[in-house]
Formats: C-alpha cells, structure tokens, sequence
C-alpha cells in the first residue's frame, strides 16, 4: 500500500506535530507492505527532495511562515501529482494548505486525519478555514485522535465522533532506558545546573506560558534549565536576569534526543506551564514519565491532563498562575519520597499507556481496515 502522509513541517523541523509524524513514517514505511512517502513545506527556501531515515521527504517551496503557516505555491501541484500515485492519503492536522488543497484537487483516494489539535490562536484564520477544516472531516474515512479530552472538547470533532478513534501518543520505552553509560553525563548535569532543578524542555512560544515558569522560580531554592527554541527567547532571557533571588536559569538549544535523556534524568520535575489550548498533549511529559520524573501540567481540558493526574503522576495547576506553579514545585523538591513515588507512578502509567509500540500497532490497523 502506498501511502502518502501529509504534514505542514518535517524533519529537521522540531515539534510535536512532526515528531509523531517522524515516529509513524519511520516505524512503518516498508512494513507489511507499507511504502511511505511524506509530503510537508519549507520554513522557508526552495523544494527540496530527501531520504531522511529511510523514508523519502518532499518539502515544497515556501516564501515563509505567517501566522503560522508556509506561505506555499508549489505544495498544490506536489501534491496533485503525490495524490494520483498512492493509495491512502493522512493529514497530519492542524495545516490549513491541506484542507485547500484536498478541497480544490478532490482526489479520490481514501483519507485518515491524524488530528492533533483546533486552531486556537489564529481566530480570523479559524474562522475562514472552518469549513475547509469540516469538509476534511466528513471525507475522512478515520480520524486518528491522541486523548479524549481532546475529542469531548473539541469543536471541530463534535459532528464527527463516529468517526474517531482515540491512539495516545507514544515514547519508546527501550530509548529512554537508563544505562551505565549515562552516569556520568547525568552527575555533571546536576554540578553545572543544580540539585535541585527544574527543567523545561520545548518550542519557546507564546502558548508555552514560560513566563509564569520564570516568575514561579522567585521563591525557589532551586534553578531552572529551559531547553528549546523559539521567537520569545530573548525576551524570557532578559526577564530570567531580572528576576534576581539565588536560583539561576539556564537556556539551552535542543539536544539530540540521547543527549537529552540525560536531561531528564538529572532533573527532580518537568514542568509545562502551557496557557492555550494548542498544547493539545505535550510529549515531553510522556517523556519525563518513561524517565521515571514527576510532572507539572496545566488545566487546559485538553490531553495534557489526560497524561497527567495529580497526587498520582504529579500536578495539575490553573494556567498562568505562578504561585501555584511554585506550590506544586516545592511539593516535589522538599520531598524525596514523594517524587520518587510519583514518578515510578508516572512511569508505571507510560508502559501501560503510552508505549510507542502500541500506538504504531492501533495506526497500523487503522491504516490496513481502511
């Protein structure tokens, strides 16, 4: 079976949205019979053709990004041409250039939807692409969703709920195993960063909420290490050296992932303080979690409360709100007992919820039945 997945950025593109696209076309192209190519945009740049990891990439031309989005002429024509030679066709949602696209060129070809989140920020552009999003949905054989936060509280899905079918996201559980050889790496993390420390790991941007993260750490006898990038970076840099008090707050890029298990693993909590509902699940939790670490999420009503049960996995704080986010942090940092309890709860909850293998395994029928 041929089959064409379709996602607004990839690989070397870093975000949640690509990483589960990265995990499903790697993990499936060329097994029992799959052959998967994946058709995706620029940030910026010319068409570019590549094998990343097996799988073969075609990237569109793109002008840039604006609210969002790849400003794409080329991806219309790509993937006309990409459509009429494969035999299923996934969207990786939320890319409103495919809904155009899949709307005007009308193939015919059956279509899953991999829909991992509304439109939230964008309130214009929600608004026009609305219908185009709806039209996706109705033709959609399947629609793959990640928790059932998101399908209840979805207004999108709420006509479309026959049609759902609910798959966690996944970790791989044999990557994020402990070994001898991270040892040391994992004693120098905590001489350079800390004892106590705090880690955040992710896209700095707005729906992140970091800036209730900084502002927690005032009354902290403890430091923060945020890992990523993002257009809000230097701004949260300058505020990080404002904030004054005994922690200190490191900024790091991303790591590859096997550095960054050695993160995870020094760290005493991973914190994400997102603010909007684009934060639909948050797969860095998941990952903490496969590092036996306590987690700190928000209550958005989406899949991150899913993941994450206070008292159990660790805590669930109102967005935007600093002080609780302090409350919950020095719950874990004061108690060594706890945290240790919390995260083999956190990474008991993994294995039996939320291995990469089982999500590959559900995928793989679903693309099969279809």
């Amino acid at each position: 079976m041929k089959i064409l997945q379709v996602s607004k950025l990839y690989n070397p593109w870093i975000g949640g949205v690509e990483k589960i696209a990265e995990q499903i076309a790697e993990n499936l192209n060329k097994k029992d019979g799959f052959e998967i190519k994946v058709l995706s945009c620029r940030p910026r740049g010319i068409k570019k053709e590549e094998i990343i990891n097996g799988v073969k990439s075609i990237k569109a031309s793109s002008l840039g990004i604006f609210l969002g989005m790849p400003l794409s002429f080329s991806f219309f024509n790509l993937f006309k041409k990409l459509s009429q030679e494969t035999d299923l066709i996934t969207i990786h949602h939320p890319f409103p250039l495919a809904d155009l696209a899949l709307f005007f060129i009308k193939p015919e070809k059956k279509i899953i939807v991999h829909y991992h989140s509304d439109i939230v920020r964008q309130k214009l552009l929600n608004f026009l692409v609305k219908p185009l999003v709806c039209h996706t949905l109705k033709k959609a054989s399947k629609i793959i969703v990640s928790s059932p936060n998101l399908l209840k509280n979805s207004s999108y899905l709420k006509n479309f709920k026959e049609k759902c079918e609910i798959i966690p996201f996944g970790v791989d559980l044999n990557k994020f195993k402990k070994n001898k050889s991270q040892e040391q790496k994992i004693r120098k993390i905590k001489e350079k960063y800390g004892k106590n420390l705090v880690l955040f790991v992710g896209r700095i941007v707005y729906y992140k909420g970091l800036k209730y993260l900084i502002e927690a750490m005032k009354n902290l006898e403890a430091d923060l290490l945020i890992i990523g990038e993002g257009p809000l970076k230097k701004n949260l840099q300058n505020k990080a050296k404002k904030l004054g008090g005994k922690n200190r707050i490191y900024f790091l890029p991303f790591l590859p992932e096997k550095e960054l298990i050695s993160f995870y693993y020094a760290s005493d909590v991973l914190v994400l303080p997102s603010i909007f509902k684009s934060e639909a699940f948050g797969i860095v939790l998941i990952e903490a979690m496969a590092c036996k670490k306590p987690i700190i999420s928000t209550e958005l009503d989406t899949g991150t409360s899913f993941v994450n049960q206070t008292g159990i996995t660790g805590f669930v704080v109102p967005p935007k709100d600093s002080k609780a986010l302090t409350l919950a942090i020095k719950k874990i940092i004061k108690n060594k007992k706890i945290a240790e309890k919390i995260g083999q709860n956190a990474y008991s909850k993994v294995i039996q919820n939320f291995s990469l293998e089982k999500m590959l395994e559900k995928i793989q029928k679903i693309y099969q039945l279809v």
